[in-house]
């Protein structure tokens, strides 16, 4: 007999013989009937075992929870008053005629669908954690979403191309994996942060719309909610720039939004400079849901006597801004004190502020510990161009750029939350106008902001931290879910790029020798993009943690709960592979 599925059962099905199968997820007994609740990945449904049927009955009594079972019954409308209106199935029950246990379970360490237990624990039994309604969605709306993609860069003609997972180390911003080869003793395989350098050699060999969803791997410092391993999803086209990947791009998001979640968005999504970005957020992937924005008012403070922000004035690598919060003045003095903590995890030293009770009279409607080392005038041209509201508090932050974009950026973020200014739904937007390169701290040896293949706006012989690149990425609600470039694709300028990292000719030649090469030979121009599919799928299903979107994710310190990885390796394999360890001392 086909099988029906636990969930799909419904009235209509009543006085139908059907076959289910699945895990007990509950067994109660009342007046001699035993009841269980039969579970499957669509839902519950009630099964009765009757003790006029002798034999199933006395089988019956053995069963517990997440035994595995199938069960042939019929099915029968329960009594009205019995009705469970929690369970699609709550108005039928299965009398079960025949009975199979087909495995046994231990107490489960938890029970399914519980969710007050610990992550921990969830990910050390993840097997049983997966059986929950919670990421058994997670993960069907994952398969979804890679079909999807799968379908719509298929019907736009793209190859489906897989590159090399034992690769040559690259410079792509994180540290390697690295994997030792056995036959050549010494030398070493690099798992790949992306398959940056194989799809560029793609578009050299004519294949000229290339897609992969890809495994990357990156051997980061521990950071919240990181995977040491992550699926993104790769593209890359030759004769394509800027605005080709971005209508792509758009195009490929409004498929998944229609399909997924039937959600409309509107395209051509809005373009923000990363200067002005980081100049108004204090970061480069705003929430454009949160009202909340900064403003610099550092040119209505040249004059000032007032020491925190005198020492800011005229030096270029320090701001002053202001951040304006709409009916902020009923924050308490303990909300505020609170606010300050959080900036000072940065670096900041403290957060000043205007209580903003009375704008006709700024002498007396203007409340602040700061307020008596301001002039008036110094007063009214900030409060000129903060333009606040009565009953709005505005807090400041004075320190160097870094203190004030890392600090404030967090502070608009969680203000948002904390007084519910953050609107529904989505918004995206592409910053663009990156520079190609920053400082490294406390040198002047320039490192590349994205990575050394992205092309500059224009030639330059003499590079630096104000060179512009053709980067862009794309944000959602706070999130960078893509990342990408027109890449650069003549010899001499990416040379010129290595020069300007100061790679010596030897490094140059050891590192990227194959891929020089690989550029005298024809290369078309070409762009591309990867987008973070761990992260979609959390956004898109408003989890908390991008864990929840992958089947067996690592911790945050890197390590598998599950299968106890990363452990030890046999001296006899490392004697094969010519390698010694140095363990650390306990």
């Amino acid at each position: 007999m086909e099988r029906s599925y636990c969930g799909f059962i419904d009235i209509e099905s009543v006085d139908e013989t059907l076959n289910i199968k699945g895990w007990v997820n509950t067994r109660r007994d009342h007046g001699g009937v035993i009841f269980i609740d039969l579970r499957d990945h669509t839902g519950l449904v009630q099964v009765v075992f009757n003790p006029e049927e002798k034999e199933i009955f006395e089988a019956a009594q053995a069963i517990r929870s997440e035994y595995v079972l199938e069960i042939c019954g019929l099915v029968k409308k329960r009594l009205d008053g019995t009705y469970n209106p929690e369970m699609s199935t709550g108005k039928i029950e299965i009398i079960a005629k025949k009975l199979s246990i087909l495995n046994t379970s231990k107490t489960t360490p938890f029970k399914v669908n519980d969710e007050s237990t610990n992550e921990d624990l969830r990910l050390q039994y993840r097997y049983v954690d997966l059986r929950s309604d919670y990421m058994q969605a997670n993960l069907r709306f994952r398969s979804k979403l890679f079909s999807v993609i799968r379908n719509h860069l298929s019907n736009l003609e793209f190859n489906e191309i897989e590159t090399p997972i034992l690769t040559k180390p690259t410079p792509e911003g994180a540290r390697d994996y690295i994997v030792p080869s056995r036959v050549h003793k010494g030398s070493f395989f690099a798992l790949p942060q992306s398959p940056q350098l194989f799809k560029q050699m793609l578009m050299m060999s004519g294949l000229d719309k290339y897609y992969q969803i890809a495994k990357c791997f990156r051997d980061e410092d521990l950071r919240a909610d990181r995977q040491p391993e992550f699926t993104q999803l790769d593209i890359e086209c030759s004769f394509y720039d800027e605005e080709d990947i971005m209508r792509l791009s758009e195009s490929l998001m409004q498929k998944i939004f229609s399909e997924l979640i039937d959600k409309d968005i509107i395209l051509n999504f809005p373009k923000i400079t990363f200067k002005e970005s980081i100049e108004k957020y204090g970061c480069d992937k705003p929430d454009l849901r949160n009202p909340l924005h900064l403003v610099d008012i550092s040119a209505h403070l040249v004059n000032t006597e007032f020491k925190v922000f005198k020492d800011c004035i005229n030096n270029p690598d320090k701001r002053i801004v202001a951040l304006n919060i709409p009916g902020g003045s009923k924050l308490t003095r303990k909300n505020i004190d609170d606010y300050t903590d959080t900036v000072k995890t940065f670096g900041a030293k403290g957060l000043a502020y205007f209580k903003i009770e009375d704008l006709s009279d700024t002498d007396k409607g203007i409340s602040s510990p700061i307020k008596k080392f301001l002039s008036s005038d110094e007063i009214n041209k900030i409060i000129k161009s903060v333009k606040p509201s009565n009953g709005d508090l505005i807090f400041f932050s004075a320190d160097t750029a870094d203190v004030v974009n890392n600090s404030m950026s967090t502070l608009i973020s969680k203000i948002g939350a904390d007084l519910d200014l953050i609107k529904s739904g989505f918004k995206f937007a592409w910053i663009v106008d990156y520079p190609m390169f920053e400082y490294q701290k406390g040198t002047k040896n320039l490192t590349s902001l994205h990575h050394p293949f992205t092309s500059p706006v224009s030639n330059s012989q003499d590079f630096n931290d104000k060179t512009l690149s053709r980067a862009y990425d794309l944000t959602l609600n706070g999130n960078e879910i893509g990342g990408g470039s027109v890449r650069i694709h003549e010899k001499s300028e990416q040379l010129k790029v290595f020069q300007a990292l100061k790679l010596t000719d030897s490094e140059i030649d050891s590192k990227f020798g194959f891929f020089l090469k690989s550029l005298e030979y024809g290369c078309p121009p070409h762009a591309g993009i990867a987008f973070g599919l761990d992260r979609i799928v959390m956004l898109l299903r408003n989890l908390n943690s991008i864990r929840d979107t992958i089947a067996f994710p690592k911790t945050q310190s890197s390590s598998c709960l599950l299968t106890e990885a990363p452990t030890e390796i046999e001296l006899e394999q490392l004697k094969e592979l010519a390698i010694k360890t140095n363990k650390p001392k306990t």
